[in-house]
């Protein structure tokens, strides 16, 4: 039986006051749950005030959104992977959407990331996915596979006990828009077949989530599909009562 991952992203919403009031509210909720996993991605200056928050709850982990893959150096508003860990985190999302099309990153910088992460004892969630034009052109496979090459190419078969990797199509973050089952399902196959050949039976255990449109009408069917192994969900986290509905899915 799998164990699925329910995995909060932010963004950029929630500051310090606005995130402790979420956490009261959600763990307030939120029983523990031995058969399921839950992880929240905070903005980078709510992170402490969630953690905080999780002093006593050890079954809800914290990540963040972003990393550089430099250990140190003068990168002015960057954060490291081992500062990150130092101050609590225990994920890593690499390679989101946003990250490749709002702010310019490329594959490769991605491929850094995810082996800065688990040089700093990270746990990377490989964000890949098309964009709708892409997705038209039938180039969605090709496109999740090269994203995955660049994503996992410093990586040895060794280190990718901890990694998560992440569908999200472009097209329907944030739009409304929602894979079908059968949509997440394909995809989630082809993401399969890749990390088998990659990692061989490593690459069987990998978890690999559904991100795009994510709420609490849609999670339970897109979660039942094949090889979905959890959600990664954006705006339908933000609200404590509605995340609460869907980590309980």
């Amino acid at each position: 039986m799998k164990i699925p991952i329910f995995a909060a992203n932010w963004k950029m919403n929630h500051g310090p006051s606005d995130a402790r009031e979420f956490m009261r509210s959600f763990l307030a909720r939120y029983a523990r749950h031995s058969d399921r996993t839950v992880a929240i991605f905070p903005s980078a200056l709510a992170f402490h005030a969630v953690r905080e928050s999780l002093d006593s709850r050890s079954d809800v982990l914290c990540g963040v959104q972003n990393i550089h893959f430099e250990d140190k150096g003068a990168f002015t508003g960057e954060t490291s992977a081992s500062m990150a860990r130092d101050a609590g985190a225990k994920l890593a999302l690499i390679g989101h959407s946003e990250r490749r099309h709002v702010f310019g990153e490329t594959d490769e910088e991605a491929g850094k990331k995810c082996a800065a992460a688990v040089r700093a004892g990270l746990a990377p969630m490989l964000c890949v996915g098309e964009k709708l034009e892409q997705r038209e052109r039938g180039e969605t496979d090709e496109v999740v596979v090269r994203q995955l090459t660049a994503g996992m190419a410093m990586l040895e078969a060794g280190q990718m006990s901890g990694l998560t990797v992440a569908y999200e199509p472009v097209w329907a973050i944030g739009t409304g828009k929602t894979a079908t089952p059968a949509d997440a399902a394909a995809t989630h196959a082809v993401i399969r077949r890749y990390l088998r050949e990659r990692a061989g039976e490593r690459g069987s255990a990998i978890p690999i989530l559904y991100g795009g449109s994510v709420n609490k009408g849609n999670a339970a069917q897109l979660l039942a599909a094949a090889d979905v192994g959890g959600l990664l969900v954006g705006g339908a986290s933000l609200d404590a009562d509605g995340w609460s509905s869907i980590v309980c899915t």
